[in-house]
């Protein structure tokens, strides 16, 4: 089994119920963090999002979870129409055990997690000494934002 780490965002809708939804959709979740309202990432004008993380033990291979992610967003409405756009529904895989991958389609841990607040704070309160590979800990990457 290895801990998975998937954060889980709506701006789009029913944001609390898409994002329950989208949780109890994923296989072998053992903790959620709490839901923050967070501003949106890029150029387009769009609704703040509501925004947590889970943690998951898995059996998947990480392509595999990356695919079930992407059926989870398919399944609760997620268009993908513009980068960094308004969503129903937003799954990112970032984190899987200590592995870093980078593949096509694939980069764990996520390219920006390092300098995004609102992924690591929710990652922070699940587990405070997370280590981010090949960047530390997530407590020591906010106190790097601050």
């Amino acid at each position: 089994m290895t801990r998975a780490y998937v954060g889980v965002g709506s701006n789009l809708g029913d944001r609390e119920a898409l994002v329950r939804a989208a949780v109890e959709a994923l296989p072998g979740v053992v903790a959620v963090s709490a839901l923050r309202e967070t501003d949106p990432v890029g150029e387009v004008e769009q609704p703040r999002f509501l925004y947590g993380a889970g943690a998951l033990e898995t059996e998947l291979p990480p392509r595999e979870l990356l695919d079930l992610l992407l059926a989870v967003e398919r399944r609760l409405g997620r268009e993908r129409r513009e980068r960094w756009g308004p969503r129903t529904i937003d799954l990112d895989l970032l984190l899987y055990g200590a592995e870093t991958i980078d593949e096509p389609g694939l980069t764990v841990p996520h390219p920006r997690l390092h300098e995004r607040r609102f992924a690591l704070e929710p990652l922070a309160e699940l587990d405070p000494q997370l280590a981010v590979p090949g960047r530390g800990s997530v407590k020591e990457l906010l106190a790097e934002l601050d």
